[in-house]
């Protein structure tokens, strides 16, 4: 009878523990789950499509990606050829210590010729830098030739996001990956075939 007793007490201890076993694991699911990213976090560093079809010559649109603002600047041709000239004024002119892909290694910075994709932030102290694209002299510069202005400490950067030497910024504007879905759509934070 003994024997009988415990067998009844030791099904009944593993059956406790089996349905206790899985109850645990019901229980971690949803704990586990709570520490993946929110379907908001993940699409807050995902990549950002944008139709660049409306910036005319000259316009800079603005694009939020990562939290951080993406200025896009459909430069003019009378911005680009200016370009070369600048390089003397400049601290890093080649680019050689810039945060940017290597398929946007040229004077003008990016893909396409005319279109700028850059971090609209300082890279002194993270301030966003304000667009100025007239080439005419300007309060910070007498001898402007359009770019940007970053008002906190008085960084400046060409229409290229090249600094310029003086600045206070120790690097050029830092160029994100990106790539054209077709001629008017770019992703932003997608090297897509580029890479």
């Amino acid at each position: 009878m003994t024997d009988n007793v415990n067998k009844s007490r030791r099904t009944l201890l593993l059956s406790t523990g089996a349905v206790g076993a899985i109850g645990a694991g019901f229980a971690a699911v949803p704990f586990l789950k709570s520490w993946l990213p929110s379907e908001r976090a993940k699409a807050a560093g995902g990549p950002v499509k944008a139709d660049v079809s409306k910036v005319e010559p000259g316009q800079m649109i603005n694009i939020l990606w990562r939290g951080q603002p993406v200025f896009v600047v459909n430069r003019t041709p009378k911005q680009l050829d200016v370009l070369e000239s600048l390089n003397g004024k400049l601290k890093d002119p080649t680019s050689e210590s810039s945060v940017q892909p290597a398929y946007v290694d040229n004077i003008n910075r990016s893909i396409k010729e005319n279109l700028l994709v850059v971090v609209g932030i300082c890279t002194h102290l993270g301030c966003s830098p304000k667009y100025y694209p007239d080439l005419v002299p300007q309060t910070f510069d007498a001898e402007w030739k359009g770019g940007f202005f970053c008002p906190c400490h008085n960084s400046r950067f060409d229409i290229s996001g090249r600094v310029f030497a003086g600045s206070p910024a120790s690097r050029n504007l830092d160029i994100p990956p990106y790539t054209f879905l077709d001629e008017n759509t770019i992703e932003i934070g997608n090297d897509g075939e580029q890479a």
